[in-house]
C-alpha cells in the first residue's frame, strides 16, 4: 500500500476517534474515489502516490468549484463547508507555486524553447507541465504561459 493511502487512513482513524466530522467526511470522501479508481479499468490495481495526489488534486478541484457555484448562488454555509473540505485536501497535496515561482519556469521554458507568439504555447506547455506537475493548477499554467507570450 503506497505511503500517501496508509497516511490517509491513519488519519480517518484519528478523525473519527476526535468527532471530527468535516474531516471525517472528506478522508471518507477521497478513500472512495482512490477505492473507486483502483478497480475501475480491465484489472484492478493500488495506486501509487502520485497517482492519489491526482485524485486528491481533482476531488479539491470539485470542491472549489462547488464553493464558487454555493457562493454565487447565495448558499454561503454550503460554499464555506465546501470550502473548509478544500483545506483538508490540500494539507495532502505537495506545497503550491506562487506566482513569481510558476513566472520564472516559465519564462525560462520559453528561452529553452526560442518560443515567441501565442502559436507557440503547446511547444511551452509540453516543457513547463512536467516541472510544475501537481503544484499548479493546469489553466493557472495555461494562463501564465499565454501571458507572457501575448507580450
Amino acid at each position: 500500500m503506497s505511503e500517501l493511502k496508509e497516511r490517509l487512513r491513519a488519519d480517518l482513524t484519528a478523525s473519527m476517534k476526535d468527532r471530527d466530522e468535516v474531516r471525517t467526511r472528506t478522508l471518507r470522501m477521497v478513500l472512495a474515489g482512490i477505492s473507486k479508481e483502483e478497480v475501475a479499468g480491465s484489472a484492478a490495481r493500488e495506486l501509487d502516490d502520485a497517482e492519489i495526489e491526482r485524485v486528491i488534486a481533482r476531488e479539491a478541484k470539485r470542491r472549489r468549484e462547488a464553493a464558487e457555484a454555493f457562493a454565487g448562488a447565495g448558499r454561503g454555509d454550503q460554499a464555506a463547508a465546501e470550502r473548509a473540505e478544500g483545506e483538508i485536501l490540500a494539507g495532502y497535496l505537495p506545497e503550491q507555486l506562487g506566482d513569481e515561482e510558476l513566472a520564472g519556469l516559465v519564462s525560462a521554458a520559453i528561452a529553452a524553447a526560442g518560443a515567441a507568439g501565442p502559436s507557440a504555447m503547446g511547444q511551452v506547455m509540453r516543457l513547463v507541465t512536467p516541472k510544475v506537475a501537481g503544484r499548479a493548477e493546469g489553466s493557472r499554467v495555461a494562463a501564465e504561459v499565454r501571458r507572457q507570450l501575448a507580450g
